[in-house]
């Protein structure tokens, strides 16, 4: 019985009211219409790193293994950052070495690592210099995820190399924790770099600014209006 096609998850910034997410799953369809594209978001806000960082991390480990993962956010698109590939033990990442994956790589390990220099699995040998995400990172995905080996997409890179974004640590004194703000999602819910399991079961109260936010488990659990 044959295995079903590869998964390829695409995150971007690129909006829905441009023809750019519809472009990448063209270039897709060309290498292997068989393939099963899932959007995760393309609504990071733009050139947004950590929002990507955040979401990516939050997702990849809900989709089978094998799963290519390419990501697009990319404010460095066209300079000399690198274009990479990553294999992890469930699955692969495409995209701009950015930090965009350092989330992700926070939890896995990295296998194996390539720069993408082979212009074979391109769109074109001469990308665009704004649209990396049609002409390389989506084409190789789509290479990938139809069998081409990890290794025939670029150059061996160490991983140790791979950019990080890191996000500023949490402090906490006797007076309570200081944290970030990592992704404001559709809801409007502050997403934190604080673990739950650091407030679970205490009566501290949320200050941003001058505002003043009980800690509460549901949304039923506060009228319309009220923080």
């Amino acid at each position: 019985m044959l295995s079903p096609p590869k998964l390829i998850t695409l995150l971007t910034d690129f909006g829905l009211s441009d023809i750019y997410v519809g472009v990448l799953k063209g270039v897709i369809a060309q290498i292997n219409p068989a393939l099963r594209v899932v959007d995760l978001t393309h609504q990071i806000p733009p050139q947004n790193i950590l929002a990507a960082r955040f979401c990516l991390m939050g997702a990849y480990a809900y989709f089978p293994k094998g799963t290519v993962h390419v990501a697009v956010v990319d404010p460095g698109v066209g300079s000399q950052r690198r274009g990479i590939a990553l294999q992890l033990d469930v699955g692969f990442l495409i995209g701009p070495d950015n930090g965009l994956f350092s989330g992700v790589l926070s939890q896995t390990k990295v296998l194996a690592a390539v720069e993408l220099t082979n212009p074979e699995y391109w769109r074109t040998a001469s990308p665009s210099t704004t649209f990396h995400g049609r002409d390389i990172f989506a084409t190789t995905g789509a290479h990938l995820a139809s069998g081409v080996p990890l290794e025939n997409l670029g150059e061996v890179i160490d991983p140790t190399t791979l950019v990080e974004l890191s996000i500023p640590a949490k402090h906490t004194t006797e007076a309570g924790i200081t944290g970030c703000i990592q992704y404001i999602d559709h809801f409007g819910n502050l997403i934190t770099n604080i673990p739950a399991a650091e407030v679970e079961g205490k009566n501290w109260f949320i200050f941003v600014e001058n505002q003043t936010i009980a800690r509460r488990p549901t949304y039923s659990d506060c009228s319309a209006g009220e923080a």
